[in-house]
């Protein structure tokens, strides 16, 4: 099954860096079931986050395929991906979009980091669109099961680690050989 992230929207007094508050109003993505488990989850997240009042203003389902998180990376990017497949019936190419989001820098880092996450895909695809996203931070969901911990530490690592890019010009010998390893 896979994950259901919801947007939620919370409007809280945030101290900027010369002292002054200011009324703020943030996205944030959790990982959850229901409308019901995604508000009970984003008030236990932000309880750590913020130590006055809060409110929830928003939640919505968000469209993200997938969530990336990248080592070294303080903002998060919206991947418009392109599937592009061959209508036999019309013998016309189909485009399917989706939208991934990925931890990155910059602009040019996003781009090679939605790289780095398709590059297993089998078929072909573009990547029409990238920006940053005003997600502040995301909450994936986890029981407490030992899997689920292990999961939790994985996603815990790649925010902390950046996978290593394969170059276009390597030939499948070599990537066999980088598999094998």
């Amino acid at each position: 099954m896979s994950a259901i992230w919801y947007e939620c929207k919370v409007k809280y007094r945030k101290t900027d860096d010369i002292g002054s508050q200011k009324v703020t109003t943030e996205p944030y993505l959790v990982d959850a079931i229901s409308y019901t488990e995604a508000e009970s989850r984003i008030n236990e997240e932000m309880k750590a986050y913020v130590s006055e009042e809060f409110k929830i203003t928003n939640i919505k389902v968000a469209n993200y395929a997938e969530i990336h998180p990248f080592e070294n990376a303080d903002r998060w990017f919206k991947s418009k991906v392109s599937l592009v497949a061959f209508d036999e019936e019309s013998g016309k190419e189909r485009k399917t979009n989706m939208y991934i989001l990925v931890q990155a820098n910059d602009v040019k880092e996003a781009y090679e980091n939605t790289v780095s996450v398709m590059k297993n895909t089998m078929g072909d695809y573009t990547i029409p669109a990238i920006s940053e996203s005003p997600i502040m931070d995301v909450f994936p969901y986890f029981s407490g099961e030992e899997e689920e911990l292990e999961q939790l530490e994985r996603f815990n690592a790649l925010k902390a680690s950046k996978p290593e890019l394969v170059t276009v010009g390597e030939t499948a010998e070599n990537f066999i050989e980088l598999e094998t390893e």
